[in-house]
This record gives C-alpha cells, sequence and structure tokens, in this order.
C-alpha cells in the first residue's frame, strides 16, 4: 500500500463516534447572482444517515446549492430546515454541520493534530478533552502516526483526512463534502471511495456529496440528486437513475460511452423505425401505438452483435477502443453514431458492416421535443404520457 493509502480503522472507542444524526429539508431554496440564476426552485429531502450526492457538470449549481446549505451563501429564495428547525439565517458555526472542501483549507503552520483539533479550541473544550478526542479521529482515519507532521508533509491523501479528521472531531450533525477527491491520483481516488463508504456504513451519519464524477455517484450514494441547469433532473438511487433516466439529459450524463439515442418514429405496429432501425418494442398487447416521433435510447452494454440479416439496428463500424478487459466499438447507424460495448474481443473491425440488437426491456423511448421519458397507457387512451 502506497504512501497515503492507509486503510481506515476501527479503534476500540468507535462507538464513541456514532453521532447524532440529522435530516436536512430544503425548500423551494434559489440563488441568483445579479440575473444569473443559479439554483432554482429546489425542493429536497435529505433523511438520517443517507449518503446523498449532488451530481451534475460544471456550472449546474451543485456547489452553490452545498455552500447555501453550510451557510456561506445566503438563499435568494426558499427555506432551509435542519432537523425540522429553520437554520436559512444561521450563520455557519451556529448550524451544527461540518464542511469539507475541495481544497482541504487546512492550516498551513500547525500540526495535523492541531489542524484536527481547530475546531474543539475554538469552542474552548477542555486540553484533556480535545486531546482524547483527536486522538480517537487519528485513530480511525490512519493518522495517529502523522500527528506531528505539518500539511507540506503529507500526500494528497492524508491532507484529504485531516480535513476529514477536522470535520468528524465536531460530531456535526451532517457532513457537506464538495469534491473532496478532485485533487487526488486516480488509484487513490478509488481507495479513498471505498473507504469513505466503509467509514459512512459505520458512522451512520448524514453526508452531503458533490461532485461531477459519475464514478463517484455511482459507487458512493445511497441516492442521487442530478441537478441541470440550477433545477434537479431526477433524483434516486444510482441504480434506478442509471436503469431508468427520467429525461434525454440524464441518459447522456451517466454512462460511459453515454447512452446511444436516435432520431425514430413509434408505428401501429409496436416498432420503433429509422434509417437502419427496425426494433420492436415489446410494448404491452392493450397500449395504444400511436404513430409519432420518439428519441430511441439503448446503453452500449445493452446492444448485442449479431448477424446483420433480420438485426434491429444495421450500420458500419468506423472505430474500435480496446479498454483492456472490454473493447468498444462505434457505429453509424444511419446518420447517427451507435456504440456498443462487451468484453474484448467483440469481432468488430473498421469498415465492417454489423448488425445489433438489444431486449425490449432495454429500450427507453424520450419525447424529442421536451427530451421526457415516455410511459405508454391502455388502448383506451390515445397518447403516450411523459
Amino acid at each position: 500500500m502506497s504512501v497515503g493509502q492507509v486503510a481506515f480503522t476501527a479503534p476500540s472507542g468507535d462507538a464513541a463516534l456514532l453521532r447524532r444524526m440529522s435530516t436536512i429539508r430544503l425548500e423551494g431554496l434559489g440563488r441568483r447572482f445579479g440575473a444569473a440564476v443559479a439554483v432554482d426552485d429546489v425542493w429536497l429531502d435529505v433523511a438520517d444517515g443517507e449518503f446523498l450526492v449532488l451530481l451534475g457538470p460544471s456550472g449546474c449549481g451543485k456547489s452553490t446549492l452545498l455552500r447555501m446549505i453550510a451557510g456561506l451563501l445566503e438563499p435568494s429564495a426558499g427555506r432551509i430546515l435542519l432537523d425540522g428547525a429553520d437554520i436559512t439565517a444561521l450563520p455557519p458555526q451556529h448550524r451544527n454541520l461540518a464542511m469539507v472542501f475541495q481544497s482541504y483549507a487546512l492550516y498551513p503552520h500547525l500540526s495535523v493534530s492541531r489542524n484536527i483539533g481547530f475546531p474543539l479550541r475554538a469552542r474552548r473544550r477542555s486540553k484533556p478533552e480535545i486531546t482524547a478526542k483527536v486522538g480517537e479521529v487519528a485513530a480511525l482515519l490512519g493518522l495517529t502516526d502523522l500527528l506531528d507532521r505539518k500539511p507540506r508533509q503529507l500526500s494528497g491523501g492524508q491532507r484529504q483526512r485531516v480535513a476529514l479528521g477536522r470535520a468528524l472531531v465536531r460530531d456535526p450533525g451532517a457532513f457537506l463534502m464538495d469534491e473532496p477527491l478532485s485533487n487526488l491520483d486516480a488509484a487513490l481516488r478509488a481507495t479513498t471511495r471505498a473507504e469513505l463508504v466503509e467509514l459512512h456504513r459505520r458512522l451512520n451519519a448524514t453526508v452531503v456529496y458533490v461532485t461531477h464524477d459519475q464514478v463517484e455517484a455511482m459507487t458512493m450514494a445511497s441516492r442521487i440528486v442530478l441537478l441541470n441547469e440550477g433545477r434537479v433532473e431526477q433524483a434516486g438511487p444510482p441504480g434506478e437513475v442509471y436503469d431508468a433516466p427520467a429525461t434525454v439529459f440524464a441518459a447522456r450524463f451517466l454512462g460511459s460511452p453515454a447512452m446511444n439515442l436516435v432520431d425514430a418514429a413509434v408505428t401501429r405496429d409496436g416498432r420503433a423505425h429509422g434509417p437502419g432501425i427496425d426494433l420492436p418494442l415489446g410494448l404491452p398487447d392493450e397500449a395504444a401505438f400511436p404513430e409519432r416521433p420518439v428519441t430511441l435510447g439503448v446503453r452500449p452494454e445493452r446492444l448485442s452483435i449479431v448477424p446483420e440479416d433480420g438485426a434491429g439496428l444495421r450500420g458500419v463500424v468506423t472505430a474500435v477502443e480496446n479498454l483492456g478487459g472490454e473493447e468498444v466499438a462505434h457505429c453509424l447507424v444511419g446518420s447517427s453514431q451507435v456504440a456498443v460495448r462487451g468484453p474484448r474481443p467483440l469481432g468488430a473491425r473498421p469498415g465492417d458492416r454489423i448488425g445489433l440488437t438489444a431486449a425490449p426491456a432495454h429500450l427507453h423511448l424520450f419525447d424529442p421535443v421536451s427530451g421526457r421519458r415516455l410511459t405508454w397507457q391502455p388502448a383506451a387512451t390515445t397518447a403516450p404520457k411523459e
């Protein structure tokens, strides 16, 4: 195990670190910067002990939302409730919330021990209490042997642990984390992800975690809140958001490669048709099949290569990527780019004509104008429901 990759350990006093959990409720929260809307009418409940991840691209409002919860930004509209109490106007130090920043925000002239213990000294706790608490947190995070070092003598992973320890030592009601792993290299980020999940499992603390990294969201969250242009696009468990995206934006944002999205039309025989496309949708017998344009979606890993004759999708391979244990073949179907992902070797080469298929259960239909997911109604109705 390399420097900075010390696994979290459970000291005998681990039970003492179990904290009072907290619920967080956002009611119509909004924030404007002049004429620009950063967060727009967000309603959200964070349950006791939940690991909630705010996910989205840069500029979607996720960090602004977190900073309002922390009290570092004043909302332009709405309320923030902690355990049912309105804390919208409370200063940060009175909110019983601990923030872990992307930059760690450590004091460079203080030792690890004094950095961790700083919140307790600010609250005028006794020296024996501070020493005991710092030792407890340091043992939990694998920092006991580093307590006398300064931040400049630590690796990025160790500094991240110190920042987390400074938050833990307060016994807050909830943790707010703003992309705390973004400064770590890929290998250390993966290790620390697993350690944070294990730490959350043992402490059962409430966590609101901001990231733009979909891997972090999928592997760490008990629930993902996907943000787009300051609004909640979709919220749900990771598997639900991935397997049943509510919008074209959600379908595109999650997944690598992203979900294939192609223009098609539903016909009365319950099939999707388009250039190079003829797929049965597996709609219920009693469903109405109004002819209409749709955006057809299918994940790359849900596509299978089959003989071109009778395939649901037919196209030409334009490129093949070697990912080690897997390959991704990029194909041109009609005028649309379609990716298929599977174990290496896929058996496809650039220039090959290719047939693809997918089970109806893995197909998704979206309205091409609104981008919303379509669900189908019984035959008594004449149109799909968004």
